[in-house]
């Protein structure tokens, strides 16, 4: 699971980031780089393979282009059947579709889990989508 959870880190993360022509590296709780995002949307893990992509309106999407989830302005994440299995609070509070807090994202980038234990950090990203990557990915699947 976590394997998945990375390999589409930074396309959920991509979604409404500012980016620069150059790819921005996304980083574990250890600083080891999971994954590079290019300006166009395509993911690259830290190899540099193809992984995803993100679309301008919040669909993640793997390498084969099959739709695996939305992410949605509201903070609302759904499945690719659009079922919501989540909630992003705009304090940074993420919630499971029970309304369970399950982790934290900090402004200064630091993904937490509920225990405030760090699992990620996505300076410069917005807080929606370092929710999705770090708590709401496995249940894309």
């Amino acid at each position: 699971m976590k394997i998945m959870i990375r390999m589409f880190l930074a396309a959920i993360l991509m979604a409404s980031a500012v980016l620069t022509s150059d790819a921005q590296t996304i980083k574990d709780s250890g600083y080891r780089i999971v994954a590079h995002i290019n300006s166009n949307g395509t993911i690259k893990n830290a190899s540099y393979r193809t992984i995803g992509y993100i679309t301008n309106d919040g669909t993640i999407k793997t390498a084969a282009y099959k739709t695996i989830g939305h992410v949605k302005s509201d903070g609302t994440v759904q499945d690719a059947s659009y079922r919501t299995v989540g909630r992003i609070k705009a304090d940074g509070t993420v919630l499971d579709k029970s309304y369970t807090t399950i982790g934290h994202v900090g402004k200064d980038g630091r993904v937490m889990d509920k225990g405030y234990r760090p699992m990620g950090y996505a300076d410069d990203i917005p807080l929606p989508w370092a929710a999705v990557f770090f708590f709401f990915m496995s249940e894309m699947n």
